[in-house]
């Protein structure tokens, strides 16, 4: 039992470091297209958390996916990403006609 204790842990630390780095949470792909400049797909903020201190992303089984092109280190839960959300939900919230066109 010991001995497959000791081949378990190597093994195991592999894995976590194997783990790309980019991998930022909710981070679906990621090409580099030059230094520093990426095209990332990330899942999008649920609306119901926008406004709440730490919000939350969509599930993966969601369709609703952010194509991006900027930095690399792009943070889908970042400063910049909630606040351009929070504008896009407001945005749709004022022209939303209820479908009565």
């Amino acid at each position: 039992m010991k001995v497959g204790n000791i081949f378990f842990s190597p093994l195991a630390l592999a894995a976590l470091y194997s783990a790309p780095l980019w991998a930022a949470e909710g981070v679906i792909s990621k090409v580099i297209v030059s230094e520093n400049y990426c095209h990332l797909k990330f899942r999008s903020i649920q609306e119901e958390t926008l406004y709440w201190d730490r919000p939350v992303l969509k599930d993966s089984f969601d369709t609703d996916i952010i194509d991006f092109y900027g930095p690399c280190d792009y943070d889908p839960l970042g400063k910049t990403e909630i606040e351009r959300q929070r504008r896009a939900y407001v945005h749709i919230r004022r022209h939303d006609t209820g479908g009565n066109d």
